[in-house]
């Protein structure tokens, strides 16, 4: 007999899967929608006032807020192109345009840090004049603009790549409101000028840290890295033991189009007089109910593998 080379690709399942993503995603979308109006709209009132007050931190996040609403816009655009159906040349669709933008948002986050820091030492080398009461009224104003958009982004998918990097970058603004108020008060009680551009280092650290994170995740998904919670031997051990007819399972790959669904390919050899038909549809049934992986790639073999 010769090699059966099966696709088999279970229509239904996939296409329940895209319409529940893409209504997800229409959520999603108005809300980062409403997060970069409110964003985009403080981060004027907010310059004003650093302006004014002479306070880096308001300064430094007013520019994290125009950083933000940059990336929101983006984060807003990546899920309207997300919603263009597959063609010709992107067989998949646009569904990774949301990595993409994670990725992207986050390399300007690691850039507003380095601002932040480079004008926070300049300002301890040449400490100047603060008004620290309406830098705190400002800040105040501005934590509780800030807390309004990260519940809207945080009510969204926690699980999409593009939502998660987006309440980062509000994260870092709540931050930077919090930043501003305690220098004030500081500044209030002490006149402790210093505390200003010392605190907003400290925001550097917290946006560093949480920019990493999404860059490291964005990248993994553009390099077509393993899912994180995908484990390639425990799947394989279940399909040898749930599946008598299997003689060997390898050639392993799986990958993700967005940090959601998991897709698959694999071969799989089959026991002599083994029907290859039954045996695919035996291994996708395992796949969808005991691995929710709907989409997937079986190259069933009744010889030994070609691909060495």
């Amino acid at each position: 007999m010769n090699d059966a080379h099966h696709h088999h690709h279970h229509e239904a399942a996939p296409q329940a899967a895209h319409d529940h993503d893409l209504a997800s995603a229409g959520l999603n979308e108005r809300r980062v929608l409403q997060a970069l109006l409110l964003t985009a709209g403080f981060m004027l009132i907010e310059t004003a006032g650093g302006l004014w007050s002479g306070s880096l931190a308001l300064l430094a996040d007013a520019a994290h807020m125009l950083t933000d609403s940059v990336a929101l816009a983006l984060a807003w655009l990546a899920f309207r192109i997300t919603r263009r159906p597959a063609d010709a040349r992107r067989s998949y669709g646009y569904r990774r345009f949301q990595v993409l933008a994670a990725f992207v948002n986050s390399f300007a986050m690691i850039g507003l840090a380095g601002w932040i820091a480079i004008e926070a030492i300049l300002r301890l080398a040449a400490p100047g004049q603060v008004l620290a009461g309406p830098m705190m009224g400002i800040a105040i104003v501005g934590l509780a603009v800030n807390m309004g958009s990260y519940a809207l982004l945080h009510s969204g998918d926690r699980e999409n790549l593009n939502m998660r990097g987006a309440a980062l970058h509000v994260m870092g603004d709540i931050l930077g409101s919090l930043t501003a108020i305690t220098a004030a008060i500081i500044i209030l009680y002490t006149g402790w000028v210093a505390a200003d551009p010392l605190l907003s280092l400290l925001s550097v650290g917290l946006i560093l840290r949480g920019a990493w994170g999404v860059l490291r995740r964005s990248t993994h998904i553009l390099l077509e890295g393993t899912p994180e919670d995908f484990d390639k031997d425990a799947l394989r051990r279940d399909l040898m033991e749930a599946i008598p007819a299997l003689e060997d399972v390898h050639h392993i790959h799986a990958w993700s189009l967005a940090g959601s669904a998991t897709l698959l390919t694999l071969h799989a050899s089959a026991k002599p007089g083994t029907d290859p038909s039954l045996l695919l549809e035996n291994i996708k049934a395992r796949l969808r109910q005991r691995h929710s992986i709907a989409h997937a790639t079986v190259q069933i073999e009744t010889r030994a593998c070609p691909d060495v």
